[in-house]
Formats: structure tokens, C-alpha cells, sequence
């Protein structure tokens, strides 16, 4: 699987979901603290080329998928075998 990178907060209960997440599947991720690198979310928006108004922001690869909901179906549907 693409390396996953988590941008966002540890104080964000999705954020820390969307680490969680990963880790119970094995999924090789990387963890972005806003808060530690001094990132605003428009910093955040020029890396993933998209406004950004929610943290987590997460993307597979290169690939955008979008927030910690967004993230949980993908990775059913990738444990499904569905996931594009």
C-alpha cells in the first residue's frame, strides 16, 4: 500500500482517529503536526493543491482522499478489494 500522510492536530479527535486507523491496519503513514511544523491550513492547502477547512486532511500516495470519513470508506473499501 502508498505511504498514507495524516496532516493535522494532536488535540483533533479525528486526527488522532485517522493515526489510529492506520496503525491497526499495518498501513505505512506519516504524520503531519500542524501545530508542530507551524502549518496554517493554507499551508496545508497549497501541498494538496485544495482549500482546506477541517483538519485531518489525508492523502494516500499522491492520491487526495479527504478527511478521517472520507478515509475510514476508503480503507473498507480497500479491505473490501473495491478501492480504486
Amino acid at each position: 500500500m502508498d505511504q498514507v500522510t495524516i496532516y493535522g492536530r494532536s488535540s483533533c479527535g479525528f486526527c488522532v482517529r485517522a493515526k489510529s486507523l492506520c496503525e491497526s491496519r499495518n498501513m505505512p503513514y506519516t504524520w503531519v503536526d500542524m501545530i508542530e511544523q507551524d502549518m496554517t491550513k493554507a499551508d496545508i492547502a497549497d501541498k494538496i493543491g485544495r482549500p482546506v477547512h477541517t483538519v485531518p486532511q489525508i492523502l494516500v500516495g499522491d492520491k487526495y482522499v479527504g478527511g478521517y470519513d472520507e478515509f475510514s470508506g476508503y480503507v473498507r473499501q480497500l479491505e473490501a478489494g473495491q478501492a480504486r
